[in-house]
């Protein structure tokens, strides 16, 4: 049996299904051109994954292509892209998820791809061979051989976190990845690809019957799983500022990134809010604060930015992380940067910022998210990871309106939380890197 649920919001109306293996459904029925996006998030990423198995969530997005039972090696790409559309995934700290944009007329021949790999994927010993050296390599364009790769994103979280979830590096090492068996594949896949682990959201132009009916039957057969617990990721703040190297042999300049903790994202989405707010108005235009101060005034960075989430907002479960990254001119001290970051914040948080630069920072915030859902790709993406962590998928249509109206009180209180008592202060230093 399939319950079903319509939202109405200010801008439309959104269907939830709940089928009786646990799959949630999340439908977005919009007027525009016939084109569609489907979106399949699972509830595990790499903060998911076994200790000793580090990187093991993004091999699996890999291996996930790979073909499941009716569909051979690589041919998921083949189907979207022969019916004129595009496929991809990613792999984040609490989600992995895999979508598609394709044509309207082409909207079951995705579910029914989607529904068979969460079925049967085939998880074979030639697969994952071919998918670790692919994963390797990855690794290696992206981060080792690469300036600034994967900075601070790969590092950042081993320095503010402590426990394995929080603070490993979710590229992994190679050892680990090189040691993965197909049965490890197979615990991995029956823990955490359950339906009922996982949201599919639907959003552009389809009927939303129709769209019910392809969705129960490609994927009410799939039998029930119960998913296996999610990682505690609770964890004390920290006590005291924290201090950290990097080095990195390609980067020409230094760098430091400094990490703070968010409110929780689900439980305190208005303070989370302030704090993007709050990013806005610190670093998001050339004449807002920090880089007017750094870059003009003084010259002490070449460029200089912050921001909610090290894969953006809202896109992870608590703990989530505030960052201010910065690259330095070499005759820079972290001192200096450091000292011209807390000069700014605890302005703020003494008197707010003023009027006309709140004004202007609530609508660059919301203006940006707002051209970000005229994506498709993007609104398909978000309907489902606000669904899957924060049990929000509305929250697509009420982020700009909301962002917009954020006051001076809230941002006052959000730069009073960014104190230099319990952050990470990570220096990259040009260097010889570690090699992989």
């Amino acid at each position: 049996m399939t319950t079903s649920v319509e939202t109405r919001t200010g801008t439309g109306s959104l269907r939830r299904l709940t089928l009786d293996n646990g799959l949630r459904v999340v439908l977005d029925p919009r007027h525009m051109a016939p084109v569609v996006g489907v979106a399949v998030h699972y509830g595990v990423g790499f903060r998911g994954e076994p200790e000793g198995r580090t990187g093991f969530a993004h091999l699996f997005e890999h291996l996930m292509f790979q073909g499941s039972e009716h569909v051979g090696r690589s041919e998921h790409f083949w189907h979207v892209q022969s019916a004129g559309g595009m496929a991809n995934a990613s792999t984040h700290q609490d989600f992995t998820d895999y979508h598609q944009v394709v044509p309207s007329a082409a909207l079951e021949r995705v579910l029914f791809l989607e529904a068979d790999r969460m079925r049967s994927p085939r998880l074979t010993a030639e697969n994952l061979r071919t998918q670790v050296e692919v994963v390797k390599e990855e690794v290696r364009l992206n981060v080792a051989n690469r300036p600034y790769g994967g900075f601070p994103w790969t590092v950042l979280p081993g320095l503010l976190y402590r426990t394995f979830p929080n603070a490993h590096n979710g590229y992994g090492a190679f050892h680990d990845l090189e040691q993965a068996t197909v049965e490890e594949c197979e615990t991995f896949f029956a823990d955490h690809y359950a339906p009922a682990n996982a949201v599919l959201s639907v959003s552009g132009s389809f009927d939303p019957g129709q769209a019910t009916a392809f969705v129960e039957r490609h994927f009410a057969g799939i039998p029930y799983r119960e998913p296996a617990a999610p990682a505690p990721l609770a964890e004390p703040h920290p006590a005291d500022e924290l201090h950290g190297v990097h080095r990195d042999g390609h980067a020409p300049l230094p760098a430091v990134a400094l990490g703070y903790r968010l409110p929780d994202p689900a439980g305190r989405t208005d303070d989370y809010l302030a704090h993007m707010i709050l990013a806005s108005v610190l670093a998001s235009t050339p004449d807002t604060r920090l880089p007017r101060r750094l870059q003009g005034e003084h010259s002490l960075v070449t460029g200089v930015q912050a921001a909610c989430g090290l894969f953006g907002p809202l896109q992870a479960r608590d703990p989530d992380t505030f960052q201010v990254v910065a690259t330095l001119h070499g005759h820079t001290a972290t001192e200096d940067l450091l000292a011209a970051v807390d000069e700014e914040l605890a302005s703020l948080a003494a008197h707010g910022p003023s009027e006309d630069e709140l004004a202007r920072a609530t609508a660059r915030a919301s203006a940006r998210t707002a051209r970000a859902y005229d994506s498709l790709l993007t609104s398909t993406r978000h309907l489902g990871s606000f669904e899957l962590l924060h049990g929000r998928a509305e929250l697509v249509r009420e982020l700009p309106g909301r962002l917009a109206a954020v006051g001076p009180e809230a941002v006052v209180r959000a730069a009073r939380r960014l104190g230099p008592g319990s952050r990470a202060v990570l220096s990259l230093v040009p260097g010889t890197p570690g090699r992989q």
